[in-house]
């Protein structure tokens, strides 16, 4: 009986993982169907972002599947949801990552930063030039936790659970109002999916 239930255990841990691989490759293939639109973008600006990590940042933000599919509205006029076009929103994020790694090189900081100050702003790239010039789980942590969370009204520290296989390794939670400390991180992992599947 026992020998039973582990093979009913296996097989829908199984099934459980061809799902996600299915998910996965699905997500994959809407995110590259804006590969055209991002490459057309990319040529009107004179930009260090490239091809790959705008789509990972896609991939990360929406997966392909809302109007506003960089969720840039908010560098654009402080909204949610703001931007309804897609080619707009790719424009717009596209505009800040720029502007982010431009100062991260003027700061002599690493690309993650900058990355990562897409989710939580151009002030935290002087955050961690002040603070060694290198991105980190734990920096991220910090500034959400002092910075992000409390001016967004959550002065107590809460945090509430995250299911996300990179927030498992470091404890499944976020600040409420604290924007998501694991964002480059995710965009990274992301950057990878779409070097594997993004050409199948």
């Amino acid at each position: 009986m026992l020998k039973f239930l582990k093979r009913i255990v296996i097989l829908l841990i199984l099934i459980f993982i061809g799902y996600k691989a299915i998910e996965t490759h699905q997500n994959v293939k809407q995110v590259m169907s804006y590969q055209a639109m991002v490459r057309e973008v990319l040529d009107e600006q004179d930009t260090q972002a490239n091809e790959e990590l705008v789509l990972a940042m896609i991939y990360t933000e929406t997966k392909g599947k809302k109007a506003d599919v960089m969720q840039s509205s908010e560098s654009a006029t402080g909204e949610i949801n703001s931007i309804q076009d897609n080619k707009e929103s790719i424009r717009q994020g596209i505009q800040t990552l720029s502007d982010n790694l431009m100062v991260a090189e003027e700061k002599q900081v690493d690309v993650w930063t900058a990355v990562q100050a897409y989710n939580f702003g151009p002030a935290y790239i002087d955050f961690i030039a002040d603070h060694g010039g290198e991105n980190s789980v734990d920096l991220a942590k910090e500034y959400s936790r002092t910075v992000v969370a409390p001016s967004l009204g959550n002065v107590t520290g809460k945090t509430y659970f995250y299911a996300h296989p990179i927030a498992l390794l470091h404890g499944s939670e976020l600040y409420i109002n604290g924007g998501n400390y694991y964002y480059s991180r995710q965009v990274r992992l992301n950057l990878y999916l779409i070097r594997l599947l993004g050409w199948f």
